[in-house]
């Protein structure tokens, strides 16, 4: 079949008139707002300019795929007879950034035209995706972001295609969970989020995060393991395990907050890591049992403790802390009793101190997984609360201004790991 040209398609062909200046797009883009505006035309919406633009845009690429496909322009009379040629177009709704947008699908004769910009059966471009997944690491269900895109946008998303748009995360999530790793990490936390799961009904589940800082001062989220509630070693053994058979041969320090069986596990998998209580939480913790009107006073006596220059002097502040306070508060002597998890760190430099007295490094991340979990209430399953936490993980620090002033910061702690560990942090020659 060959191809003519209609008086009504030659009528339809824009006129070009040449300009003795070219023009800047700053200005094409201020000349195109302009006309919206006096024509009553919205920026967004239905209808709106965005929308136009974004529907030109899309015919106009697909238009040039069409033509490297069957080697000819548009009316070009050198398409005749060519053996393929166009055959009109086919509607097409796709769902885009700015809302719905209907596009004219080119087609060829041979029925051998793939376009690539928009797909055969896609109906949703890359942004959309990306958009769903954003929402949902935020922590909105699916129904919520179905009435934001209706709303935002005019767009109708069943709940059905979100699902089906944040299930393919747990095939990346798969690839994550097992990546290699690291042959050392300076220093590694460890801290658990209680999430809501509805196995027959609601529960408190804790999901486990390990977190490192590389030997270039950058962090890294190592996995996330769904717990049953229990601590014990035989969990810890197999979580540090997998973390070993992914390459992780030495772990420095390891800062945590008391789990029960962490120790011991640490021990079993790397023999000569520190293990570190959290001392932040460990006051935090303290100050649960302690009255109102007492917290300040206790936080204030407790300080020499943990801000002791060496073990010695740090066991004479804790007597003296617990003369004071162990008959009214024996609950908080007991808690800082476990002597040999609390004091490692006193006998390292400052600069080490500030980074490892504490899991702050891992409440940041936490904090934006709590939000995300919050907002969600409760989760159906397991896999569920695990792909809310992973994509708000996989959501981190989206300009990279993080990594930054992580790498700033670990400077002057990596040089002081380097001296205190000294051929540890230095991978050995093969």
């Amino acid at each position: 079949m060959s191809e003519t040209i209609t008086e009504h398609e030659a009528m339809e062909e824009p006129v070009v008139e040449s300009t003795a200046e070219s023009v800047s797009d700053e200005q094409l883009i201020a000349m195109l707002v302009d006309r919206a505006r006096s024509e009553g035309l919205q920026l967004t919406g239905q209808g709106g300019l965005l929308q136009q633009l974004t529907k030109r845009v899309l015919e106009s690429a697909l238009e040039g795929e069409i033509t490297d496909h069957v080697g000819y322009d548009k009316h070009d009379v050198t398409g005749r007879n060519s053996g393929n040629s166009r055959n009109g177009t086919r509607s097409k709704t796709v769902l885009t950034d700015v809302g719905p947008v209907e596009v004219k699908v080119p087609r060829d004769t041979a029925g051998t035209f793939e376009p690539q910009i928009v797909k055969k059966r896609q109906r949703r471009l890359t942004g959309v995706d990306e958009m769903v997944l954003s929402l949902s690491a935020k922590g909105l269900t699916h129904g919520e972001i179905s009435a934001h895109l209706a709303e935002v946008y005019g767009a109708e998303v069943s709940k059905q295609t979100i699902t089906t748009i944040t299930d393919k995360v747990m095939e990346g999530m798969a690839d994550w969970q097992s990546r290699p790793l690291d042959r050392v990490y300076p220093v590694v936390f460890v801290d658990a989020i209680n999430v809501k799961i509805r196995d027959g009904q609601v529960a408190n589940r804790p999901i486990y995060l390990a977190m490192a800082v590389t030997v270039e001062g950058t962090r890294d989220i190592l996995g996330i393991w769904a717990g049953d509630g229990g601590e014990g070693a035989k969990h810890w053994l197999q979580v540090f395990t997998e973390l070993r058979n992914r390459g992780v041969e030495d772990v420095l320090m390891l800062v945590c907050d008391g789990l029960k069986g962490l120790p011991d596990a640490v021990e079993t998998v790397w023999p000569r890591t520190i293990v570190q209580t959290c001392i932040v939480h460990l006051i935090r913790n303290s100050i649960r049992y302690v009255a109102r009107q007492d917290w300040d006073k206790v936080a204030r006596d407790l300080k020499p403790v943990y801000t002791a220059p060496s073990e010695a002097a740090a066991t004479e502040r804790f007597l003296e802390f617990s003369e004071k306070w162990g008959t009214k508060y024996p609950a908080v002597t007991k808690l800082w009793s476990d002597w040999a998890e609390m004091v490692p760190f006193l006998s390292f430099d400052v600069e080490i101190r500030k980074v490892i007295c504490s899991t702050n490094a891992i409440e940041s991340v936490n904090a934006r997984i709590r939000k995300a979990v919050r907002a969600r209430g409760h989760f159906p399953s397991e896999i569920a609360a695990l792909k809310c936490v992973y994509m708000a993980l996989m959501s981190l620090d989206p300009t990279g201004k993080g990594r930054r002033r992580w790498t700033m910061r670990w400077k002057a702690p990596l040089n002081a790991f380097q001296i205190a560990f000294e051929g540890r942090l230095t991978p050995t020659s093969n």
